[in-house]
């Protein structure tokens, strides 16, 4: 199955989020026969620091001798991902004109995402919030894991307003390993607010990621008749006229996302915004490739010290 066969649509009419994610991702190993993707992790080097809590007995020596720096070396399976997708559950995820919202997009890609790296043998952990974290999954890969991740990710959340600076800072005292950090939300908050908690994680060695959902409406503000629209957050309503509005509109948005662009520049994240009536496979896929290309484009640091 081509991943590009199955358009959105179609796929949200899978009740099950297991199968969506099932469907998409063996479209996309169908599509690539054998990835060149494997292991797109962060951890290229064969040591690391060496930091509070690991164990002494991997300590190299010899590299303490020859550099005073204290370093322990890294294992085979160390060299695994540990991703933790953080997962916006708020009200204003709830918002759809495409016959599904971006809360049921979003969870889709992120079950997709969680299928894709426990397959290729990677740790997959959650972080969900709306005004506050709710639940706090941490990265593993073991029998059961996966299962346990797809149903929390399913379940209906009482989503509140967004409070998104506040779920980045808790994140970033839950998240204390480094990996790759998924930020997965409409990120329709001030930027302004972002760039602290952005910045925490960043200095942390996260490799972030962010993946922005907006529903196709919203980016244009496509709708033709003057109504009164409610605010999923706060409840308040305002009366529109669309075609009045839409170039202002826009003109916001515009300025929006070229200030998240930077931001996310700025702390050495990728940001990838997609419009909910995309097909998912191709999203996938663009994701995975912009990783790996980001692997790629990482110089491979020397051994400590010197030599090889």
């Amino acid at each position: 199955m081509n991943p590009a066969a199955i358009d959105a649509r179609a796929l949200m009419a899978i009740r099950s989020l297991e199968l969506r994610a099932r469907a998409v991702v063996e479209g996309f190993w169908t599509g690539i026969h054998r990835s060149p993707y494997h292991g797109f992790s962060v951890e290229f080097t064969e040591y690391r620091q060496y930091a509070p809590g690991d164990d002494p007995r991997h300590i190299d020596w010899r590299v303490l001798a020859r550099s005073d720096r204290t370093y322990i070396k890294k294992f085979e399976d160390e060299t695994n991902l540990r991703c933790h997708l953080v997962l916006d559950r708020s009200r204003s995820m709830e918002f759809g004109t495409v016959g599904h919202t971006k809360a049921a997009y979003a969870a889709t890609f992120a079950a997709t995402l969680a299928l894709f790296l426990q397959q290729q043998g990677d740790a997959v952990g959650l972080v969900s919030f709306d005004d506050v974290v709710r639940e706090f999954i941490p990265a593993r890969n073991r029998p059961g894991h996966l299962n346990h991740l797809l149903h929390a990710i399913e379940q209906p959340v009482p989503g509140r307003a967004t409070n998104l600076p506040v779920a980045l800072e808790r994140a970033a005292h839950l998240l204390r390993k480094r990996g790759m950090v998924v930020l997965i939300s409409d990120f329709l908050a001030p930027v302004a607010d972002l760039e602290r908690p952005l910045s925490h994680l960043a200095a942390l060695g996260h490799d972030i990621a962010a993946i922005q959902f907006l529903d196709p409406a919203e980016a244009s503000l496509s709708f033709h008749q003057a109504a009164h629209f409610v605010d999923l957050e706060s409840g308040e309503s305002l009366h529109v006229d669309p075609d009045a509005a839409r170039v202002a509109y826009v003109q916001r948005l515009e300025a929006h996302q070229a200030e998240l662009r930077l931001l996310f520049g700025r702390v050495g994240a990728t940001w990838h915004p997609v419009l909910t009536d995309a097909p998912l496979g191709p999203v996938l896929q663009g994701f995975v490739q912009s990783r790996h290309r980001r692997g790629r484009a990482s110089a491979r640091p020397a051994l400590p010290g010197g030599g090889r």
